[in-house]
């Protein structure tokens, strides 16, 4: 498929629809990498108070790497091959002040499938590596889980106005920074742990503004692997009796993987059905389930390093 005409800078970046709307237009700049020659691709990184890049916004990128490859080595769309799932390992911590370089390595290109594995360096410091497999859209059979009956996200407390209402660095940050509007069923977990020590959670969420005209599936499917990275661990915070502020708590995505189902819009509501299968060794799993108008769009499952002193497990 011929590619469409545009200028110079348009051709050196993978394609991606603009808004003037922020904080979605800082997120979707940077998942609009830069070319820089067959199966490489440079980010840059979002402002996080952490001092790290955030692991959502490298699984992102990827995602958009992987995609572009394929779509150029082919010469298709890009929704012609659909990313169906992402395996990634977080193998360092990413500096905010370093540019990410990723390179995308062509496994194969067959009649239905394609995969490729993406590796991404800041200098000589490897920090992530996926295996990315994209599937020609065929007809088949079809399953899905049901649902679940939760209460809808309207009257739910916000994130944004959680954010928005405090006065402090930390607040300011999110409140200017995070394009996602989440909202806890069981309530959140920012200050207090959860008396009820459930291991599951139901979170709703959507961009805070809607997506551009334009934006392709491939896109949707990055976003909400950008998106998810930042709640996927809290069943276990939630089982532990933890909270995100909890004294001396230390969190960070170990491996991630996302299983896409079927079409879905980040502009409106998505509801995660989360649980935490297993908590040892300074680790923690958790499987989701990601749903939109009763439709099972995805499925992930995330490990990560939840360390605590143990008199705060007490």
């Amino acid at each position: 498929m011929a590619r469409a005409a545009g200028s110079e800078e348009d051709m050196h970046h993978i394609d991606i629809p603009e808004t003037h709307t922020e904080p979605l237009a800082s997120i979707l700049n940077n998942l609009r990498l830069e070319r820089c020659g067959t199966g490489r691709y440079r980010g840059q990184n979002l402002v996080q108070i952490t001092g790290k890049v955030y692991g959502g916004q490298v699984l992102g990128q990827a995602t958009m790497a992987a995609a572009d490859d394929v779509q150029r080595s082919l010469g298709i769309g890009e929704d012609e091959r659909l990313a169906h799932s992402i395996t990634a390992a977080f193998q360092r911590a990413g500096h905010l002040d370093e540019p990410i370089e990723f390179q995308v390595e062509e496994i194969n290109d067959l009649r239905s499938f394609s995969t490729r594995n993406v590796t991404a360096y800041q200098g000589d410091r490897l920090i992530f590596t996926a295996r990315v497999s994209f599937q020609l859209r065929q007809p088949g059979p079809t399953l899905a889980s049901p649902m679940p009956d939760v209460p809808g996200p309207e009257g739910l407390a916000s994130s944004v106005d959680f954010f928005g209402a405090m006065d402090n660095v930390y607040a300011k940050v999110m409140s200017s920074t995070n394009g996602i509007d989440m909202r806890r069923v069981e309530g959140d977990i920012y200050l207090r742990p959860d008396p009820s020590g459930s291991p599951r959670q139901h979170l709703w969420l959507r961009a805070r503004s809607p997506m551009p005209a334009g934006t392709s599936r491939t896109l949707q499917r990055a976003m909400l692997g950008y998106s998810a990275d930042q709640f996927m661990l809290e069943p276990a915070l939630r089982a532990l009796g933890l909270a995100w502020l909890s004294r001396g708590i230390s969190v960070a995505t170990l491996d991630h993987a996302i299983w896409w189902h079927r079409n879905f819009d980040m502009s409106e509501w998505i509801l995660a059905e989360m649980k935490c299968v297993s908590a040892q060794n300074g680790r923690a799993l958790v499987n989701a389930k990601f749903f939109q108008d009763g439709r099972h769009i995805a499925s992930m499952s995330q490990e990560g390093m939840v360390r605590v002193p143990l008199p705060a497990l007490n």
